[in-house]
């Protein structure tokens, strides 16, 4: 495989067609998850939803192609919610190590930003992103489990957490 050209940055509010263009399709035609861009407002406007209250927006581009995005809402409590990360399905794999970047770069912020622990809910049809997580030391949360303060998307039925030592 020959080298690729990747950079992770933040993204805004001029991005959002691009964002929308790479996660509707993945969550609706490769996982058949019923979400519409309606129930997703925060694509259209990521600078509020995102970047306004101390979270961040990241997209993973190669050769300036948007391939792979990840956000954090910062929930308070010196929490965060992990929202958005998706990866182009031709761009997943280790030999191309997006989703491990993408998560390096919001962990880097994390801990920059004294966020210590991150939370996020996922669907049970997502079995990639569970064995993800899971290397990456999130473990399991019961629904029962999780504070209150954590923001619940209606889709998602399986949720992780991660403590970060700072």
């Amino acid at each position: 495989m020959e080298p690729i050209n990747l950079t992770i940055k933040p993204i805004f509010n001029d991005d959002c067609q691009h964002v929308i263009d790479l996660v509707l399709p993945i969550q609706q035609i490769e996982f058949n998850v019923p979400v519409t861009i309606e129930d997703q407002p925060d694509l259209l406007d990521i600078e509020t939803y995102y970047q306004k209250e101390g979270g961040n927006f990241w997209g993973a581009k190669i050769n300036g192609e948007l391939v792979g995005t990840i956000a954090l809402l910062n929930i308070g409590h010196n929490a965060g919610a992990l929202r958005k990360m998706f990866v182009k399905k031709e761009f997943r794999g280790r030999d191309y190590g997006i989703a491990q970047q993408l998560l390096k770069t919001l962990i880097a912020y994390c801990n920059s930003e004294n966020i210590t622990d991150i939370y996020l809910g996922t669907v049970d049809v997502l079995k990639a992103a569970h064995r993800f997580y899971e290397k990456n030391a999130f473990n399991p949360v019961a629904v029962a489990n999780l504070p209150a303060y954590f923001p619940r998307m209606t889709a998602d039925n399986r949720f992780y957490h991660l403590h970060l030592d700072v």
